[in-house]
């Protein structure tokens, strides 16, 4: 072979080595070309199935704007002119009671973009929150900032509690379920109680003696003291609803008198038997016969009817009941429980039995 052919062959050689090379360039360069594309296209926040990418189709931004609903690889997508709302769900997963699923359905109603996240009531994070924002009750729903501008929020204000850019939603004034209570009603020393403090269970009762439902539950809550006796303590609160029950409130004071002579269970059971009667009363005549028929010192009684002795009591019951939303009666706390409405002694018994046999 020639030196001639020899320095052929060999640039031809050199020139396919380099067109290999640039090939392999090439290639590279198209991949990261690629990684790019898909990077921004992802950052960019565009629903891009891949396949179809692949395929040459894929949602452009073009299209996404030019559409409220489309469908992608068997879904249906949906536009909203409202943002994407952040809530933190905090509760306890052991509770029953607390499951969000219901009330998570009725605010994606009207707020279909949430997007919820959940907190451990008992996380360093999920006490943070509870100490912010001073939660009683779970399940606790505390929003982003987003929630400013969405419709509910505009309408509602009211129920939204604001803390360092967040909105935690008030169950309470917005009429949500409660699972579980964090706080329950303060029994004070001057608190209408039966049953020792170290009892394991705590019976808390708002109660109306003008409220027929009230005076179905009496005989349950009687039932309750004259059968577990040191076992439960039995706590008595006053809630008049004077809006439709005019003569509650005077009834409530005349209790407490009643208490006052150590005569509470008594002189009620007289109220709820004559309900009828002294409601439809004008004046205490009628509630200073009950002390006299009970041997009470009616002169003590019908100077504490007169001076209102307890009037800020009832007043801090009423304000209280309100703090946890109660507007019913009768409304009972069994520990962190809460039960609103009449329950018969025998659904009563049967519940604090399951109740006890957790209490070791």
């Amino acid at each position: 072979m020639s030196e001639e052919n020899k320095t052929e062959i060999a640039e031809e050689s050199e020139v396919a080595d380099f067109e290999k090379n640039k090939n392999g360039d090439k290639k590279m360069k198209n991949l990261i070309s690629l990684v790019i594309l898909l990077a921004g296209l992802f950052a960019g926040s565009l629903f891009v199935d891949f396949s179809q990418l692949i395929k040459g189709g894929g949602i452009s931004q073009k299209i996404l704007n030019n559409k409220d609903v489309f469908q992608l690889d068997g879904k249906t997508w949906v536009a909203y002119s409202e943002p994407m709302i952040d809530v933190t769900v905090i509760n306890d997963e052991s509770c029953e009671e607390c499951n969000v699923d219901e009330v998570m359905l009725s605010l994606r109603k009207v707020m279909p973009t949430i997007l919820s996240n959940k907190v451990d009531y008992s996380s360093a994070e999920g006490k943070k929150m509870v100490e912010d924002f001073k939660i009683r009750s779970l399940p606790a729903f505390v929003f982003g900032k987003e929630i400013e501008d969405t419709e509910l929020f505009g309408q509602a204000q009211a129920i939204f509690v604001e803390k360092n850019g967040k909105y935690f939603m008030d169950s309470a004034k917005a009429g949500l379920p409660v699972g579980k209570y964090l706080q329950t009603p303060v029994i004070g020393e001057n608190v209408i109680k039966f049953g020792p403090d170290d009892a394991k269970v705590k019976l808390v009762e708002f109660s109306d003696f003008q409220c027929p439902y009230c005076q179905m539950f009496q005989k349950t809550m009687n039932e309750v003291v004259k059968t577990y006796g040191d076992k439960v303590q039995f706590v008595f609160k006053n809630l008049p609803l004077e809006s439709i029950h005019p003569r509650a409130k005077a009834a409530a004071m005349a209790a407490e008198c009643a208490n006052e002579q150590g005569k509470f269970i008594e002189y009620g059971d007289k109220l709820f038997a004559n309900q009828k009667i002294w409601g439809e009363s004008k004046d205490n005549k009628m509630f200073v016969g009950y002390a006299s028929q009970l041997k009470m010192n009616t002169a003590q009684f019908t100077q504490c009817l007169t001076d209102e002795k307890y009037k800020d009591k009832i007043e801090s019951d009423l304000k209280e009941a309100g703090e946890f939303g109660i507007s019913g009666t009768p409304a009972v706390f069994i520990n962190d429980k809460f039960k609103n409405g009449a329950v018969a002694w025998r659904t009563w018994r049967r519940k604090q039995r399951r109740r006890s046999s957790h209490c070791h």
